[in-house]
């Protein structure tokens, strides 16, 4: 029980529903980019470092389960209960092409190399849509003992992860074969399954418990029991030495990965926490909660001298690049903030305001 620093958040408004799902883009020459699904129909797009709101994706006409960009943030994808999944231009916010499935889709997910974008849902089958012939019939993996939950791809596209609603552990497919290859047993069904940035572990969500999977021998790294059942889990991507937890009980939690260590707990949130993941440098973590907000936490708490600031940044902002005041002089900004300044293209902060 040393120190527990209380971090202070990024208050995201904007969704007038529960946010189901979050992804981060990888970083790119523009920074990188915070998509969200909500059952309000309407993905929303965010600087990831900032918060800052940068456009809204319309045209779902059901909840929307899923979402996720590519890897290089210039398309995104979209999953949805109106029995269709979605590829939208990240730039204009246009639709590119609309898949239609038979029933809910709850999970997307782009291919490393971007051409193929996998999804599942109530139908209990895989779909993998060419994105360079949208038009042309989907290949179909039709073995999934249950409706589809999560999905993933992993070893340079050769692998595909999924998990269910309704039955425990996370399915291993060959995408040559379409075959199950593997099976990550556990009690609870998977609510979150995560790979990896060096492509080392599996990280998944099953009621009170969060493991971690070698991802190429498949056998169980860690397990660790939560102090609730969770949905969601998200491994730290540049040292890979902490991952962070949310779920019923309406909190974050921060632990030690290599011994399962509480070392960090944020509170903030007004409904049960849905999804959690870690920005690409891992500098910053995002939550989103059935209270319709995503919150962005800095991963190494910040001192007093945050409030205030965090008092300007929870009005909603327009746009991303028109937020100067943000950018005060604040002593955290040079340690915990870094390139920001560049990233937005910002000169240095002033006070000249009266």
């Amino acid at each position: 029980m040393d120190k527990k620093k209380v971090a202070v958040p990024l208050v995201c408004h904007g969704h007038s529903r529960p946010v189901v799902d979050l992804f981060y883009s990888p970083i790119t020459p523009d920074g990188f980019f915070l998509i969200s699904a909500s059952k309000d129909s309407t993905p929303m797009l965010r600087n990831g470092d900032t918060g800052d709101w940068i456009g809204t994706f319309e045209g779902h006409k059901g909840a929307v389960w899923s979402c996720c960009l590519d890897t290089n943030a210039l398309r995104a994808a979209s999953a949805s209960a109106d029995f269709s999944a979605k590829l939208w231009d990240a730039l204009t916010g246009d639709v590119l092409h609309s898949f239609d499935h038979k029933h809910i889709v709850r999970a997307c997910s782009f291919s490393e190399d971007t051409h193929y974008l996998l999804t599942g849902g109530f139908e209990k089958m895989l779909r993998i849509f060419d994105l360079n012939r949208p038009d042309a019939p989907p290949r179909e993996f039709v073995d999934s003992p249950g409706s589809v939950r999560t999905v993933a791809w992993l070893h340079s596209d050769q692998t595909i992860l999924s998990s269910c609603s309704d039955s425990g552990g996370v399915r291993l497919w060959d995408v040559r074969s379409g075959k199950i290859v593997h099976t990550l047993e556990t009690k609870a069904s998977v609510t979150s399954a995560e790979v990896s940035k060096d492509g080392r572990y599996i990280t998944t969500a099953d009621g009170s418990s969060v493991k971690f999977w070698d991802a190429n021998h498949f056998g169980l790294v860690k397990s660790y029991e939560m102090p609730c059942n969770v949905e969601s889990a998200s491994l730290e991507p540049k040292f890979g030495d902490k991952f962070i937890a949310g779920g019923e009980d309406m909190w974050i939690r921060l632990f030690d990965f290599n011994t399962g260590e509480e070392i960090g707990i944020n509170k903030g949130h007004h409904g049960p926490v849905h999804c959690v993941r870690f920005s690409p440098g891992g500098e910053s973590y995002a939550s989103g909660s059935e209270d319709g907000t995503i919150r962005i936490w800095q991963t190494m708490p910040l001192t007093l001298n945050l409030n205030q600031n965090q008092k300007e940044k929870e009005n909603s902002v327009p746009n991303g690049p028109s937020t100067t005041k943000e950018v005060v002089n604040k002593p955290i900004t040079a340690a915990e903030i870094g390139t920001k300044l560049e990233d937005l293209k910002l000169g240095k902060p002033t006070t000249t305001t009266k």
